[in-house]
Parts: structure tokens; C-alpha cells; sequence
């Protein structure tokens, strides 16, 4: 199973919204590096909503081919219906995605038997590991617990992304769910925290910035050398903080920009960086970077 930092990487784009694939390339390249455990691709930090279906299908498709089996890649496969989970789930599997990452449906806002229902269904089409994603703040949609018990007796669904930020709430999944499912952070604030309490691993915005010191920190946690992890954890708590001073991804692919890793390219309706929120994030990447 999967463990450690996982990179919810960015998708680097031209300043016109065309994605930039030999940026994306070098990008896959600095993490394969710094040992982060495994790429996360085309989710919300990859701007998915505004990825076409076959962009969505082909960044999966390259970053497989341009990792070449070196670090696992979990591909976004979620969607606000079950059909285009299904659909964007099987290409991944055809790609050679070593797992999928399915957020709950977006907007129609489900009963938990219907978020059962789903997920059931989208394990079914395919053979290939599938890792639920939980961000309630974003999706208005709630997988509670219990669903998530239930749906790891599933074989296939193998983890959870628990982007609540609520420890304790974590903290409880992992006391209710069998032995070999993973629960991970989805909350670069609060990741530590739920690794004391058991989870496998971070799903990182940060690392996209600081990929050899989340990676570090996440060994350190999984090895309980928590004074370690806590060193680094310490040194990173202001990026985890101003990284989201407006919504994802538009701090994190600002501060990219300052470090000449990508270019300027967002896509409507996501904006850059305002110009009150500039001084705050590079004040703290000033202090990370000296």
C-alpha cells in the first residue's frame, strides 16, 4: 500500500490555459527526486473541473509514461456522476494508474446510500485500487464514517483521502475501519496530527514547493521519530497556512511561479494570486527558503 507524502501536483499551464507537458515532465522528475511517495494527478489541486475529459485522460496517461513505474500514481477519477467516475476510472486503469482518488459527487449533494451506491459501482467497472476522497468544504457533500466502514469491505477501495482537517473525526476512522486500509491526510495543516493517530501518509498541497521536507517528515512519522517530524512539521506550519490564503490552487501555483517552476497559466474561473494575499505568502516562503 501507498505511504508517505503524496504530491497533489499541480497541472502546469501556459499563460493562454494550454497545459505545459515539458513543464509537467520536470515537475514528475523533482519529486521522483525528492522522494515523495506518490503522484496525485488531475485532482483539485490539478484544477480538474476545468480539465477537458480527454486533457483529464491524457495527464494520466503521460504522467505514467514519464514516471515509468519509479512512484506509484494515484489518478483523480471523481466526478458528479457515477457514469463519468466510471468512465474516468477505467481510462486510468487502461493508463496504467496504480490507483484511483474518487471524490464524493460534487453538487447534487447524495444521501449516504447514494455515496454507497456510487462508490460500489465505480469498484465494480474496473480492477484497479481506488482511495475515496473526502473534502466537505468543497464538494458539499459529507462522507460520513459509517459510509466509509461499509465501503471498505469493498476489495478494491483501499483508502481514504480525509480532507476534513478533523483530527479526532480521523482519528476514529481509523479505530473503525479493518486492518490494511489506509487513511490519509488531506489537510497539510493537520497531517502530523493524524499520523500520530495512525494515518499512512499525507496528501500534500505543500509538497509541490517543499517535496524533500514533507517527504521527510512523513517517513519521520511513520517511523514514530516524532521529535524529527515535528522539527520539520514546525518549519513548514506557516506555508501549510498562507499556501491557502484563497482557494486551491491558486496560492499554491503562485508560489511556483516565484520559484520559476512553472508559468503564469491558471484557468478561469480561477484567477492569480490578489495582490493583498502576494506579501503574506511570500513573507513565509522568504523565511522557508533562506
Amino acid at each position: 500500500m501507498i505511504t508517505g507524502s503524496i504530491v497533489a501536483l499541480v497541472t502546469p499551464m501556459h499563460v493562454d490555459g494550454a497545459i505545459d507537458w515539458p513543464t509537467f515532465a520536470r515537475l514528475i522528475e523533482y519529486h521522483i527526486e525528492s522522494g515523495t511517495g506518490g503522484l496525485g494527478i488531475v485532482g483539485t489541486t490539478g484544477e480538474s473541473p476545468t480539465l477537458t475529459v480527454p486533457e483529464h485522460c491524457e495527464a494520466i496517461r503521460f504522467a505514467v509514461e514519464q514516471s515509468g513505474g519509479r512512484i506509484p500514481v494515484v489518478a483523480g477519477t471523481g466526478g458528479n456522476s457515477t457514469h463519468e467516475a466510471i468512465e474516468l476510472t477505467v481510462a486510468a486503469a487502461e493508463a496504467g494508474a496504480d490507483y484511483s482518488l474518487s471524490v464524493t459527487p460534487y453538487y447534487n449533494r447524495p444521501t449516504q446510500q447514494g455515496l454507497f451506491e456510487h462508490f460500489q459501482a465505480v469498484a465494480r467497472s474496473v480492477n484497479l485500487p481506488i482511495i475515496l476522497y473526502n473534502v466537505p468544504g468543497r464538494t458539499g457533500c459529507d462522507l460520513l464514517n459509517e459510509t466509509v466502514v461499509k465501503l471498505s469491505q469493498i476489495d478494491n477501495i483501499v483508502g481514504i483521502k480525509d480532507a476534513t482537517g478533523d483530527v479526532e473525526r480521523g482519528a476514529a476512522l481509523i479505530d473503525s475501519v479493518p486492518d490494511g486500509f489506509a487513511v490519509f491526510s488531506g489537510d497539510d495543516a493537520t497531517a502530523l496530527e493524524l499520523m500520530r493517530r495512525g494515518g499512512k501518509g499525507n496528501v500534500s498541497v505543500t509538497a509541490n514547493i517543499a517535496a524533500p521536507d514533507m517527504a521527510a517528515m512523513c517517513s519521520m512519522a511513520l517511523a514514530q521519530d516524532w521529535e524529527g517530524a515535528s522539527e520539520i512539521d514546525a518549519r513548514l506550519k506557516d506555508l501549510n497556512k498562507l499556501l491557502f490564503i484563497e482557494v486551491n490552487p491558486i496560492p499554491i501555483k503562485w508560489a511556483m511561479v516565484q520559484q520559476g517552476m512553472i508559468e503564469e497559466g491558471i484557468r478561469l474561473p480561477l484567477t492569480p494570486l490578489s495582490e493583498p494575499c502576494q506579501a503574506p505568502l511570500a513573507a513565509a516562503m522568504e523565511t522557508y527558503f533562506a
